[in-house]
């Protein structure tokens, strides 16, 4: 295939790719049939999407969207022991993963009992002294003082834990990989069962529990009992769904459009307050739920104290939610400098080992368990292939990998368990967790690299840099950008949009921040876009100050900058190419 505009090798070191034939095709027909601009045209055409589709696909409808409950297995049992459980005002306890998705499956469930008159005990294990999932001793603990236990984002692997919960009943609402064997309990509800399709495998927990509600409304409707509004609940699922990067088709694209707008709306005390410390002072999109919201709410289980997020969430108290949302604020602050040192040793050992292989890995003494999953987004990104990050604490070690598009590495990690080559571990297509011994590293490493590779990891060059299309400057006004996001949201499978803008000038770059470069460019025309490169020292983008004029190619995504009342379009600019 042919670099697009003839880059090969670009200021960050990466091969540009541009749309094939086919794509090219399909948004020709997009652009004639459906009406489209071409600049839509180009990102429905890199989904697929056919043109007597289009519409529907730019308006999804839950209405439309909405699986039945009833088709997850174990859903009757769920939502009926529920509905027993409100009726006989049995104490119920909430057990939820300490993560973003575990916190608004909580909140999700907390609020939905609240206001149907009903108190929960929400319990989040500590992510260092009790590890991911059900534990013995909580559940035991729970089982003492509750009649029923509901695990959510977690449970599905926990047989001996959930065991444990004597004189209590338990229900668990999860999407991790399960095994052929499941834990003893009143139900398991969740997509990922081996005896499941997997028709609904991409929802996250939090979608999982939206559904049991979903259920129970209807169960109550039934008995003549007005149930809670769970279209006002969209926003928990929608940041779940972005956070816990779910694939963005099907009905989590509904989820996600329908809960940006109403969080728009911003009822919601707990996000409201993490909204404002955050200082979005403009309407949230998904961006901002994976990258300004997500992060925030998940800090508390990361290094503070593991409830926070989902007491945040959860809260209906704006003072409470003011003082929780800025205490995430200052733990993310804290995260972020975790995060870098482990950053900067992670990629410099993974650089050492070799960045081609299938999977690129690294694994440190010390290493804060709370911050290597995230810094195995930052190799996955950087990289385009699955990683792993694991700290180690003597000899034991925890560590989190994520993947990429197409690459199921929850399952590869489950086999690794299987076979013995670690402890255990688990997770989902994207995100998986596991626990390890120093003899285990290398040897899991390998066997982790070679099932990864068998399922085509590593195929694709590392450098290459996705883009849908060409722009122009006089061509990227704001109501094109609008139409634009109309075919998001965008996240995991719905990556959003690339752009290139081809022989540029630059009019102005300016430093700014740590290590971020503002430039100002056009096409030698009356019209000049703003961009901002962030890392551009790190990334080898600085060499833009050096233009002296030369025209160069700048690629990356458009977007709607709101400041002082205007609204302005600005390119986030991820790499360039000198264009002579």
């Amino acid at each position: 295939m042919n670099a697009f505009l003839g880059v090969q090798s670009s200021l960050t070191g990466r091969r540009w790719v541009g749309p094939g034939v086919e794509e090219e095709r399909l948004a020709a027909a997009l652009a004639q049939r459906a009406g489209l601009e071409p600049g839509v045209a180009a990102v429905l055409a890199r989904r697929g999407v056919p043109p007597e589709e289009a519409q529907g696909f730019l308006a999804p409808s839950l209405r439309d969207l909405l699986p039945d409950p009833a088709v997850l297995k174990d859903m009757e049992a769920a939502s009926s022991r529920l509905a027993y459980a409100l009726r006989r005002r049995e104490r119920i306890a909430v057990f939820a993963d300490y993560d973003v998705d575990g916190g608004a499956s909580a909140a999700l469930l907390i609020t939905w009992l609240r206001q149907m008159g009903h108190r929960a005990t929400l319990y989040v294990p500590d992510r260092i002294d009790e590890g991911y999932g059900p534990n013995d001793a909580a559940m035991r603990g729970l089982a003492e003082t509750h009649d029923l236990i509901v695990c959510v984002d977690c449970g599905t692997l926990s047989h001996g834990p959930i065991a444990a919960a004597k004189g209590a009943d338990v229900i668990v609402l999860d999407h991790h990989l399960a095994t052929a064997e499941l834990p003893d309990c009143v139900a398991v509800v969740n997509p990922n069962r081996q005896d499941e399709p997997g028709d609904l495998g991409h929802l996250c927990a939090a979608g999982v529990v939206f559904l049991v509600l979903v259920d129970l409304n209807r169960r109550l409707r039934a008995e003549g009992v007005s149930g809670p509004d769970l279209m006002a609940m969209l926003d928990l699922v929608a940041l779940a769904t972005v956070a816990d990067v779910a694939p963005l088709r099907g009905v989590n694209r509904a989820f996600v459009r329908q809960g940006l707008a109403v969080m728009a709306r911003r009822h919601r005390k707990g996000l409201v307050a993490l909204a404002d410390v955050a200082r979005l002072d403009r309407a949230p999109t998904s961006y901002h739920l994976g990258y300004v919201l997500g992060p925030r709410v998940n800090a508390g289980g990361r290094i503070g104290a593991a409830d926070l997020g989902a007491r945040l969430l959860a809260t209906d108290d704006p003072q409470e939610a003011a003082a929780l949302a800025q205490r995430l604020d200052t733990l993310n602050t804290d995260r972020r400098e975790i995060e870098a040192r482990v950053r900067d040793a992670a990629l410099e050992q993974a650089e050492a080992r070799g960045l081609d292989a299938p999977l690129v890995w690294a694994a440190g003494e010390g290493w804060h368990p709370g911050v290597v999953g995230i810094v195995a987004s930052r190799l996955k990104e950087h990289t385009h292939r699955p990683a792993v990050v694991i700290g180690f604490d003597g000899d034991g070690g925890k560590g989190s990998g994520r993947s990429v598009s197409g690459v199921d590495l929850g399952v590869s990690i489950q086999r690794l368990a299987a076979e013995g080559l670690i402890e255990k571990g688990g997770g989902h297509r994207m995100a998986a967790g596991l626990s390890l011994n120093r003899a285990q590293l290398e040897p899991a490493m390998e066997r982790l690299s070679d099932l990864l590779a068998k399922q085509g990891a590593g195929e694709g060059g590392a450098g290459d840099l996705r883009l849908d299309g060409i722009l122009m400057p006089e061509a990227a006004q704001p109501d094109l950008i609008e139409r634009i996001e109309a075919a998001g949201p965008f996240g995991a499978s719905a990556p959003a949009p690339r752009f290139a803008f081809p022989a540029m000038r630059i009019r102005m770059t300016r430093p700014v921040g740590e290590g971020h470069l503002k430039l100002a460019f056009s096409d030698g025309g009356a019209t000049s876009l703003d961009a901002i490169a962030f890392d551009a020292a790190r990334l080898g983008l600085d060499a833009l100050q050096a233009h002296q004029g030369r025209p160069v190619h700048l690629a990356g995504r458009v977007e709607l900058n709101h400041w002082n009342g205007r609204t302005r379009v600005q390119l986030r600019l991820e790499d360039a190419a000198w264009a002579d």
